[in-house]
């Protein structure tokens, strides 16, 4: 029995000790997890306190995208408001010397004042600057608009008597080709605005002497042989298509309304500063430059169109121009009297590009007015162009030109005289004129830089009173002589009307310069 008691104390001891050890085990095991969970919490208490201490800092804004960027390339081109905006322009001025070719001029017996021979002068010649973009609308039409002013880099701008081209501001805001439009690259262009014509357009790439004394502008589109250009020039309050290229085939289409309120279009268009066909130095009874004085030249609503073809070398063109309603002082039987009728002009150009590095250019054109009288008729006629470029160096050119007049119906009996002051009488007569030019081109290595040398001759008919640098040359050579102005004579000379027959000449030094 004893023994059974001290085994059965043994026995309890034993337990007890079992459980006190298991016990201390399990306190050791939870004092190391909470020593784990506090080490925890104190790396995240540390982790809630840098994100506190970064929140408490100012933090930078981001750099805000730039509102207007340069698109890549060599143009002036702008990327603004999800469209693009391009400032571009050309410079041109020269130092030449010109004759009018009237020295030795006779009026009613008397020789004629003023410095008629060699002149030197400085030319501002078809400068201008302008800002065109465009931004897309929807996948395939996109919003145009332009505006683009002549410039007068070398003369004072204003209204100038140099040229028979009337009162508008040539230098004015938007004076050259300006307008707002949608292009479609499937269907073409619809534009609003003032541009220069179609017919003008469609050949101007064959005028190799553009802007110097020989411009072929001088014949080529002038009608009347004036300085005014009627068929190569710019058409206000217009509206025009340009079609995109179907297999190098191109057509464009303008109509510019006449909107005058006077029957024979000798007021001004409406919303127009000058008359139309830019004839407001004329007029009668001393009016000239009025609102009034539009009564040789003055027209109604123009069309013009051309169809352009270019396949690699080769480039066409058929070009037609119509002028309705033109008011011209002796297109009437009666002497001093103003015949309305409509003008027009078409013409065919060709120019190829040759493996000898030459381009060859040719236009054959006809001007044709429906004149009333035949015999009064200077208007109707035919006129040829012939141009050379030949590539001597990739920077350097040699050009060659050739344009022809041809001798008209008739001629009014009033207004021209000839050099031995015999007045003009109506019927057939030698006003035909030859246009001979030849000039240098240098390109510097920029590309947008050149010089050039020009010599120009410009041998008129008898009857033929053509001026050298109509159309684009700023001071052309007219057919008055030194002490005749638009409109009347210096007091103390002895000057008389327009002269014919007279060989203009000029030598032309430029420089151009685009950007």
């Amino acid at each position: 029995m004893m023994v059974q008691k001290k085994s059965l104390a043994i026995a309890c001891s034993l337990a007890f000790a079992c459980i006190g050890s298991a016990r201390a085990d399990q306190l050791s095991d939870m004092q190391a997890t909470l020593d784990k969970l506090q080490k925890q919490v104190q790396e995240l208490q540390a982790q809630i306190g840098s994100v506190q201490k970064k929140q408490e800092q100012p933090v930078a804004a981001p750099a805000p995208e730039a509102a207007v960027t340069m698109k890549p390339g060599n143009d002036l081109t702008f990327r603004v408001g999800g469209g693009e905006v391009t400032i571009y322009g050309h410079a041109d001025l020269s130092i030449d010397d010109q004759t009018n070719g009237m020295a030795g001029y006779l009026n009613g017996g008397v020789p004629v004042t003023g410095k008629n021979g060699w002149m030197p002068d400085v030319s501002s010649n078809y400068s201008y600057f302008g800002i065109r973009g465009e931004r897309a609308i929807n996948a395939d039409l996109k919003a145009l608009f332009q505006f683009e002013t002549e410039v007068a880099y070398a003369a004072t701008p204003g209204a100038s008597d140099q040229g028979t081209d009337g009162t508008a501001q040539k230098t004015g805001l938007g004076s050259r080709n300006s307008y707002i439009g949608l292009r479609s690259a499937a269907f073409g262009a619809i534009k609003i605005g003032k541009t220069d014509a179609p017919y003008k357009t469609s050949t101007g790439r064959m005028n190799n002497f553009s802007g110097t004394p020989g411009d072929y502008g001088a014949i080529i589109g002038n009608s009347g042989g004036d300085n005014r250009v009627e068929f190569g020039t710019r058409l206000p309050h217009s509206v025009w298509y340009e079609s995109p290229s179907l297999n190098g085939v191109g057509f464009n289409l303008l109509v510019s309304p006449g909107q005058n309120r006077s029957t024979g279009g000798g007021l001004y268009a409406i919303g127009e500063p000058d008359c139309t066909g830019g004839n407001s130095t004329a007029g009668l009874n001393g009016n000239a430059g009025q609102p009034n004085s539009c009564t040789d030249g003055s027209y109604g609503t123009a069309i013009s169109s051309s169809l352009t073809y270019q396949a690699g070398l080769l480039y066409a063109i058929a070009a037609y121009e119509l002028h309705k309603h033109v008011n011209r002082i002796g297109d009437e039987t009666t002497p001093g009297t103003i015949g309305i009728r409509d003008e027009s002009a078409f013409k065919v150009g060709v120019q190829y590009a040759l493996p000898t590095a030459t381009v060859m250019n040719f236009i054959i054109e006809r001007l044709k007015r429906d004149a009333i009288t035949s015999g009064l008729d200077e208007r109707t006629h035919t006129a040829i162009w012939l141009g050379a470029t030949q590539k001597l160096t990739p920077t350097d050119d040699l050009n060659f030109g050739w344009a022809h007049a041809g001798k008209t119906p008739g001629q009014p009996d009033q207004g021209v005289q000839d050099k031995y002051g015999n007045a003009a009488t109506p019927g057939p007569s030698d006003n035909g004129a030859n246009l001979y030019s030849i000039g240098y081109k240098h390109y510097f290595l920029d590309r947008r830089t050149t010089t050039y040398l020009t010599f120009s001759r410009l041998v008129n008919g008898h009857w033929g009173h053509y001026s050298l640098g109509a159309g684009g040359h700023g001071l052309p050579t007219r057919n008055y002589v030194g002490d005749k102005f638009v409109g009347g004579c210096q007091d103390g000379g002895v000057c008389g009307p327009p002269f014919s027959g007279n060989t203009a000449q000029a030598i032309s030094a430029g420089l151009t310069y685009d950007f």
